[in-house]
């Protein structure tokens, strides 16, 4: 499963420019410390694994940010497809790949690498 999620803190102390960037870097650590293939984008962290560990992880980065405020908001959304590992990179890749044949680029293998943007620990 792959689980796109976003969790914030409100009703707490925040950057004079509205920010929440410490309590969001301590939902990042828990997801790094979990040793699971994941993405930061500036809107969602993406997390790779098995239903239960993926769930686990997204509980701790949620009690981690609990500090930060008064109440968290948390966004997910999955793909759920038993079966399948390594589609953090394998979605992107034959994106980028079927991209490419549209807009007529030669050489696949170059876009292949674009795709890549996978952290683990």
């Amino acid at each position: 499963m792959i689980l796109a999620f976003s969790v914030a803190p409100s009703g707490g102390q925040e950057h004079s420019d509205g920010s929440v960037v410490e309590a969001v870097a301590e939902a990042i650590r828990v997801v790094r410390d979990s040793g699971l293939p994941y993405r930061t984008s500036s809107m969602f962290t993406e997390i790779e694994g098995e239903w239960d560990e993926v769930f686990d992880v997204v509980k701790r980065a949620t009690d981690a940010v609990m500090p930060f405020g008064s109440r968290v908001s948390l966004v997910m959304t999955a793909d759920i497809r038993p079966g399948h590992t390594g589609e953090i990179d394998g979605k992107l890749e034959r994106l980028e790949e079927a991209v490419a044949r549209r807009v007529g680029e030669a050489n696949p293998d170059e876009v292949r690498g674009r795709a890549r943007h996978v952290r683990t620990a």
